[in-house]
């Protein structure tokens, strides 16, 4: 995930999902304002491409977890010669758990569909959910790798996002009639997508890395570091200001990066 394509494509996935749920729950409640219930994923209008959203998360998934373990690494597989895992391939397992999770959500989505009554299925698919947004806060709160400075800034405002979208699903098991919830959810799991595109722009494009922090190699993979501790507040205050020499808004207006 630690670079512009790793950050991107999943970011194009989440707001694409987002978007597909926002549509339809609002749908949804326009056609059945009394009987609306929320749901953790929505058919295809087709009966033949009915599964279409679960099918393009787990192979999303599926094409993440092999770039983290079997394409992206040194001689293509994450493991040392002794078959231990070495400290520069921690965060592609990490990586890759998450998209397991929400790999096994899918799977579990569709498996339901099939065996079970939808009151049964529903709640249940909306819990393996919960789940995959439970792994996907605890794996980027836990890090392995060293998200401190400018990098640490933009993953805590992600934290953020992932927190709301786990919440709001763990709310939507027992309010499935809440609109409100479900709205929040997607609309989250949308802004979820728009931060990972911004991301991958802000941190692995060097035209956009802001003015006195530059790419470093550390470990195995490239983290943005600021030089200075002035470097840094400017670039935390003020992602725009690049190597182009935009300075950034004058302190009397308050309007920082921190207070959005």
């Amino acid at each position: 995930m630690g670079s512009l394509i790793g950050h991107v494509a999943p970011g194009f996935g989440f707001l694409v999902i987002g978007l597909w749920h926002l549509y339809n729950n609002i749908k949804l409640f326009c056609h059945h304002p009394n009987t609306y219930r929320s749901h953790s994923w929505f058919p295809a209008p087709k009966i033949r491409f009915r599964y279409l959203e679960l099918v393009l998360i787990a192979m999303g998934s599926c094409t993440s977890i092999a770039m983290e373990l079997f394409i992206g690494p040194s001689r293509h597989q994450p493991l040392d010669l002794d078959f231990t895992i070495p400290t520069n391939h921690l965060h592609n397992f990490e990586h890759s758990s998450i998209s397991l999770s929400f790999l096994i959500y899918a799977v579990f989505s569709i498996a339901l569909d099939h065996a079970a009554h939808p009151a049964l299925a529903r709640p249940l698919a909306l819990i393996a959910a919960t789940a995959a947004f439970g792994q996907e806060f605890l794996l980027f709160y836990l890090h392995s790798t060293d998200h401190t400075g400018l990098e640490g800034q933009y993953h805590w405002l992600l934290r953020i996002v992932i927190g709301v979208s786990f919440a709001t699903a763990l709310m939507g098991i027992s309010h499935p009639c809440n609109f409100a919830i479900a709205f929040v959810r997607s609309v989250s799991i949308a802004l979820q997508g728009v931060w990972f595109i911004f991301l991958g722009y802000a941190l692995w494009t060097p035209a956009f890395i802001p003015k006195g922090c530059l790419m470093n190699d550390e470990d195995g993979h490239y983290v943005v570091r600021c030089s200075t501790d002035d470097a840094l507040q400017r670039a935390n205050l003020w992602p725009t200001s690049n190597s182009a020499g935009l300075s950034p808004p004058p302190s009397s207006s308050h309007c920082s990066f921190t207070s959005i």
